[in-house]
């Protein structure tokens, strides 16, 4: 293949963007590991290694993310938290994760979906230290929101009587089927890539795929066949137009 003239983030590349752009799509989008985007792009006649497209997942993916983050809709004011044990080469972790009340899927006429997934943080502890270390990450990038949802771990209730007495910590197992719910995509892709393979991979891979699947993957079973496709026409559209901003660099 003649090397292709680019621009931007993808100077320098030998592929077309709109190849890197789908092969870190198809990536992110779809429970695949290198060698199943591999054996895709072969496919539509692109023969590439699975190291060049993970290396092409490594530098571009927390770029689109990025851009995704900073044009979604700021997150509602009541916020529900929780945090699952994943395993990494045999040590437990946990991921914290915080959703808002729109839910990891819910759409709104912006020109992205609604924020649903608010943000991540892996960590080796569950204690107040740990919880502590979250909200400040949260609050510093989104502000304090009203009301916080959380199971009855301890830890929440410490770190927000020291940082934020004045929210509404509503601490309860029942409420929180929200943000337990987000953690299933999560687990798949783990099972896919064979567990993560250290803690800053995970959050690295993570903070991308939370923001992708914000816009790719829209409640579909509460929504009309005429409404999931435009939804995924919308979804598509900013991905393209992300990849144009980061040609035009």
């Amino acid at each position: 293949m003649t090397k292709a003239k680019q621009s931007g983030a993808f100077k320098g590349h030998r592929y077309p963007s709109e190849i890197i752009s789908y092969a870190v799509w198809a990536y992110f989008r779809f429970p695949m590991s290198f060698r199943d985007v591999e054996d895709l792009l072969y496919k539509r006649g692109v023969i590439v290694s699975y190291e060049t497209v993970r290396s092409w997942v490594g530098e571009f993916g927390h770029q689109y993310a990025k851009v995704i983050r900073r044009d979604r809709p700021a997150p509602s004011d009541k916020w529900h938290l929780d945090e699952v044990v994943i395993t990494i080469r045999g040590k437990k972790y946990w991921l914290w994760r915080a959703v808002d009340s729109k839910g990891p899927s819910h759409r709104c006429k912006q020109r992205l979906p609604g924020s649903g997934r608010v943000d991540i943080l892996v960590q080796s502890r569950r204690n107040t230290k740990a919880a502590d270390r979250f909200f400040r990450k949260l609050f510093k990038q989104y502000g304090l929101p009203r009301v916080l949802v959380t199971d009855k771990l301890g830890s929440y209730g410490a770190a927000l009587r020291k940082l934020a007495p004045g929210i509404d910590h509503r601490a309860h197992k029942g409420l929180n089927n929200r943000a337990e719910v987000s953690h299933r995509p999560t687990r798949r892709r783990e099972k896919i890539m064979g567990r993560f393979k250290s803690p800053r991979q995970a959050q690295r891979f993570l903070s991308v795929h939370d923001q992708v699947q914000t816009i790719f993957r829209p409640r579909r079973h509460k929504l009309s066949a005429p409404a999931y496709r435009q939804s995924r026409s919308d979804a598509h559209s900013i991905w393209d137009d992300i990849t144009c901003e980061l040609k035009a660099g």
